[in-house]
C-alpha cells in the first residue's frame, strides 16, 4: 500500500478511507492514543489503538522517538484539535527509542541543551518549523533569481585570494604538519603543496561572480562560505551560506533596488507558504516575551514584522547623514553607546545600526556612500575621493543583513587602490583583466542567508537557524 503523508491526511475531508503512514511517536497516552509526526507538517496526527487486541510487547515499544508504521482507517476525529484521526488496524515497530536514553522527551528543553543534541533537535516542533522555513527561503532565493533572468553560478570553495582583505581565512593544504617543507627563509614552501600555492576556504564568491556577470549579464551565487573569526557571538558563524548577485550595467541605485525587492520577495514567500510554522514560532515568541521586562518585549508579532518589511519602503540615507544622526542622538550624548560616535569615518557597530532602524527610523534602512577607509578595495571611489559607492541594508534585531556596492570598473583607479592596500596585482591578474577587456559599470551585494532565516523565524541566536553550527571550539556532528 502506498504511504500517505500526514500533511495530506490532515487536509483531507475523506473519511472511512484506508491509509498507511510512517513516522515518529511524539507521545503515547493511555496505551491507546499515539501522536505521530512524519516531518511533512508541524502538526501530528492522532492514531487510535485498540490496545486490548495489541500485543503487549508491541505496546512497550511505542515510546517517544520510536519510528512506527501504521495501517488503518481515516475517520472523523472524536476529539478536538483536528478533523481526522486514524483508527489503527495494524502497527509495526520500525525503530525503537529507549525512553531512558532518548534525550528529546515531550517537555520544554533549553536551546543550549538542544544545541548539544543538534543531531536530534530537528525532532522538536521549534526546530522542525525553523528548518522547514529555511528550506522555503532557500527555494524562494532561487525562484526569485530564476524568474528575473539570473544565471546560477557555482563559484570556487577553495581559493587563492582573499575577497574581503580580512585575512581571517581557513587554510587548505595537503601538507603534513610534522614534515612541512620550508623555504630558505624558514617559511612554509607552498610550491610543494597540492595546488602549488597557499590556498584557503572562500569568504566570498563575489570576485569570481563578477567575471561571469561581465559575460552573462546577471548572475548569482548561493553557497557555503567560511571565516576564521574567533567570535563567539549570537550573530557569527565560522561556516555560513551567502547569496551574492552580480549584475552588469547596474549602478548603486539599481543595486539598492534589487536588494530591497529581493528581500521583500523572499519574506512574502514565507508569509504565503509557511503560515503554520510562522504561527507556531510567533506563539513561541509571545510566550518568551512574557518572561521579559516590558521594555525588552517585541512591539510587533512575528507576522507583523515580516509584513512590515515586505510592505514598506526601506529608508535610504548616506553614511554622513547617519553619522550626524548618531553623533547627536541621546544615547551617544549620554555615553550609552559602547562605541561612542565622535569622528567621521568610524566603522558603525551593531548598536549604531540597530538604533537607526529600531529607534530613529523604525523601519529597515539602507546606508550608502561609506568612507573609503573602512570598505573593501573593489568598491567604486566617489568623486570626493573620500567615500565609495557602498551600501548596507540594516534590519531590526540584527543590524547589517546585506552588504554591497557598485564595483570599481576603472582599471587605473582599481590598481591604485590595490597598491595603497599592498594587494599583489599578480594574485588578481584575472580580476584586473575584466577591467581591460570590455569594462562597464556593475554592482552586487552579499546577503548572509542565516541572518535572513534569523529574521524570518524570530530566533535570536544564529546557531539555531543552521542545521549544524560551526563556531570557535565547536565542530561537533
Amino acid at each position: 500500500m502506498k504511504r500517505n503523508t500526514i500533511a495530506t491526511l490532515l487536509k483531507s475531508n475523506v473519511s472511512s478511507a484506508p491509509v498507511y503512514v510512517k513516522g515518529w511517536v511524539k507521545t503515547f497516552r493511555a496505551n491507546r492514543f499515539i501522536s505521530l509526526n512524519d516531518g511533512s507538517t508541524l502538526a501530528n496526527i492522532q492514531c487510535v489503538l485498540d490496545f486490548e487486541n495489541t500485543d503487549e510487547s508491541t505496546l512497550k515499544k511505542i515510546t517517544t522517538g520510536a519510528a512506527i508504521a501504521v495501517q488503518g482507517i481515516l475517520i472523523e476525529s472524536q476529539g478536538q484539535g483536528q478533523k481526522v484521526e486514524i483508527q489503527v488496524e495494524n502497527i509495526k515497530i520500525l525503530g525503537e527509542a529507549n525512553p531512558n536514553e532518548y534525550p528529546i522527551q515531550p517537555k520544554k528543553h533549553s536551546l543550549e541543551f538542544l544545541r548539544e543534541n543538534a543531531h536530534l533537535r530537528i525532532r522538536t516542533n521549534t526546530f522542525s518549523a525553523i528548518m522547514r522555513m529555511r528550506s522555503a527561503l532557500s527555494f524562494a532565493v532561487h525562484k526569485y533569481f530564476q524568474e528575473n533572468g539570473f544565471n546560477y553560478v557555482h563559484t570556487p570553495i577553495i581559493t587563492g585570494t582573499d575577497a574581503e582583505g580580512a585575512g581571517e581565512m581557513f587554510s587548505v593544504s595537503s601538507l603534513k604538519n610534522d614534515s612541512l617543507p620550508k623555504t630558505e627563509d624558514g617559511k612554509v614552501d607552498y610550491t610543494k603543496d597540492f595546488f602549488g600555492k597557499e590556498t584557503h576556504l572562500t569568504v566570498s564568491g563575489q570576485l569570481e561572480a563578477e567575471t561571469y556577470a561581465m559575460a552573462l549579464g546577471k548572475v548569482y551565487t548561493f553557497g557555503p562560505t567560511f571565516r576564521a573569526e574567533n567570535s563567539n557571538t549570537s550573530r557569527h558563524l565560522a561556516e555560513f551560506w551567502m547569496i551574492e548577485p552580480e549584475v552588469a550595467f547596474n549602478d548603486l541605485i539599481d543595486n539598492m533596488d534589487l536588494a530591497e525587492d529581493f528581500i521583500k520577495y523572499t519574506l512574502q514567500y514565507v508569509l504565503d507558504n509557511c503560515k503554520e510554522d510562522i504561527e507556531f514560532l510567533e506563539n513561541r515568541l509571545l510566550q518568551e516575551d512574557k518572561t521579559k521586562p516590558l521594555a525588552d518585549r517585541n512591539e510587533m508579532t512575528l507576522t507583523e514584522r515580516l509584513q512590515f518589511v515586505a510592505n514598506n519602503e526601506f529608508k535610504r540615507i548616506s553614511y554622513t547623514e547617519a553619522f550626524d544622526i548618531l553623533r547627536n542622538c541621546k544615547p551617544n550624548k549620554k555615553k550609552k553607546f559602547k562605541y561612542p560616535i565622535v569622528d567621521w569615518g568610524v566603522d558603525l557597530q551593531s548598536e549604531h545600526e540597530r538604533y537607526l532602524v529600531e529607534k530613529h527610523f523604525k523601519c529597515p534602512v539602507i546606508l550608502f556612500d561609506y568612507p573609503a577607509t573602512i570598505k573593501a578595495f573593489y568598491m567604486r571611489l566617489n568623486d570626493d575621493g573620500k567615500t565609495v559607492r557602498a551600501m548596507d541594508v540594516l534590519f531590526p534585531g540584527i543590524g547589517e543583513i546585506v552588504g554591497g556596492s557598485q564595483r570599481e570598473e576603472r582599471l587605473d583607479v582599481l590598481q591604485n587602490k590595490m597598491k595603497a592596500l599592498d594587494i599583489d596585482p599578480q594574485e588578481l591578474w584575472w580580476y584586473l583583466d575584466t577591467r581591460k577587456f570590455g569594462t562597464a559599470v556593475h554592482s552586487g551585494f552579499g546577503l548572509g542567508f542565516e541572518r535572513l532565516v534569523l529574521f524570518a523565524t524570530g530566533m535570536s541566536n544564529i546557531r539555531d537557524v543552521i542545521p549544524f553550527p560551526r563556531t570557535p571550539m565547536n565542530a561537533a556532528f
